[in-house]
């Protein structure tokens, strides 16, 4: 790969049953990539979806990408989202790499703002919903819970560990072995590394 083809920023975006989602998170990483931000792959990794969403992924791997490449991987089946996202980081050509859920829960506007905060010199941002989606008490509280006890037994204080969105330097993501639900855990784990981890609120 020459210079010029080189990737600057690589999306990864697990997928399970995301039919009627897809096109439209599409079409604004694609605007994301044609305004000029250094994003210029995206890597949906099919997590065993049964809904129809394979046949979509793989139509939108196969057209014309403009600055957008687009890249499709399939899982034999269904291994949960730490499997689904370490295909897609260990695919990754980029050097940063952004995970990014394919349900609507995160916002590709927010993109340019992790980038912004890596560049202060952060090796990971994790994103922060402070309003969330899922706004349901019975949802929330017990997720405060958890992100308290996280950064009490970790040393490393986050709002939101079950954010999806982060952003990471590639490099330090060659250091992991991921498997189970560490997906929620990766700036721990990387924070023992030396890792400089950011937060940002997020949409």
């Amino acid at each position: 790969m020459n210079g010029s083809d080189a990737v600057g920023v690589s999306i990864v975006v697990p997928v399970l049953n995301e039919r009627e989602s897809l096109a439209g998170l599409h079409a604004e990483l694609s605007s994301l990539a044609e305004s000029g931000l250094q994003v210029t792959e995206v890597i949906y990794v099919d997590d065993g979806s049964t809904d129809g969403s394979s046949e979509i992924l793989r139509a939108l791997a196969a057209a014309p990408h403009g600055r957008l490449r687009t890249r499709y991987l399939r899982l034999r089946r269904n291994y949960g989202q730490t499997a689904a996202l370490a295909a897609g980081f260990t695919a990754a050509s980029g050097g940063v790499v952004l995970a990014l859920d394919a349900d609507g829960q995160n916002d590709p506007a927010d993109i340019p703002r992790l980038l912004e905060k890596l560049a202060e010199g952060f090796d990971v941002v994790s994103g922060w919903r402070r309003s969330r989606r899922d706004a349901a008490v019975s949802r929330r509280l017990p997720s405060v819970v958890a992100n308290w006890l996280i950064g009490r037994i970790s040393g490393l204080y986050l709002h939101d560990y079950g954010c999806t969105l982060k952003a990471y330097r590639r490099e330090l993501l060659r250091e992991l072995r991921l498997y189970g639900e560490m997906h929620r855990f990766i700036p721990v784990y990387l924070h023992r590394l030396g890792a400089r981890v950011g937060e940002l609120e997020v949409g």
